[in-house]
């Protein structure tokens, strides 16, 4: 088992990324951190093999965590998860050793995807020896920064997607299709085929509204 450790602020979020993360096999979170103290006096007694960290932390930027970490000794990969697009932090985060970078919002595709590469990672360097050469090497680290296996359904693009997502996210109690649509800007089916995507790689739920005569509304929950 690849034992995990989640780094977020926020609690909701950071519950939601627990879940995500235990669905996949192979993986095992560890621990929850608040923040970037909490993550560095949890690892000095709990190491784990992979960190998922969000850069925007209440005491510390994610990027500072990373340098402590490498500072002490601590090998722990970090899979850096934020909404920070800006082209430098990315640059920075490769130069304190995250092997991945995942933006917010994201779906549970999106961050299985990215789990299930760095497992394929670890067992391609698992192991001591050497590589039989270039190839092997070259293969070892494309299956860790390859293009993305997963694709969307012809039609839907991960714009769109987004932000449905983050309108799923602000939504607690439910979202409705139609509610959806007037929010990005999309029609009332086009949101509804977009919301079904999100069910069915589960990060979303139905939930059929009673109380009024007719079919029920039907809402959309983030899980």
């Amino acid at each position: 088992m690849i034992s995990v450790l989640v780094v977020e602020d926020e609690e909701i979020t950071a519950e939601a990324n627990r879940l995500f993360v235990e669905r996949v096999p192979g993986f095992r979170v560890e621990g929850v951190a608040r923040s970037g103290g909490e993550a560095l006096r949890f690892l000095r007694r709990h190491p784990v093999d992979l960190i998922l960290l969000d850069l925007y932390l209440p005491d510390m930027h994610g990027l500072e965590v990373c340098r402590a970490l490498r500072a002490a000794g601590v090998l722990s990969d970090v899979i850096a998860i934020t909404s920070a697009r800006d082209l430098s932090v990315i640059r920075s985060a490769v130069s304190v050793g995250v092997a991945q970078y995942l933006l917010k919002p994201f779906t549970f595709a999106s961050l299985s995807e990215k789990l299930m590469r760095y497992a394929e990672f670890r067992s391609s360097v698992d192991g001591s020896g050497e590589a039989s050469g270039q190839t092997e090497v070259d293969r070892a680290l494309g299956s860790l920064w390859g293009p993305a296996h997963n694709s969307l359904p012809k039609g839907m693009t991960p714009a769109t997607l987004d932000a449905v997502l983050a309108e799923l996210r602000r939504s607690p109690d439910g979202l409705s299709a139609q509610t959806a649509g007037t929010a990005i800007g999309v029609s009332r089916v086009t949101a509804r085929r977009y919301l079904e995507y999100l069910t069915e790689i589960g990060a979303a739920r139905r939930i059929p509204q009673y109380g009024g005569l007719g079919r029920p509304e039907l809402l959309y929950r983030f899980t």
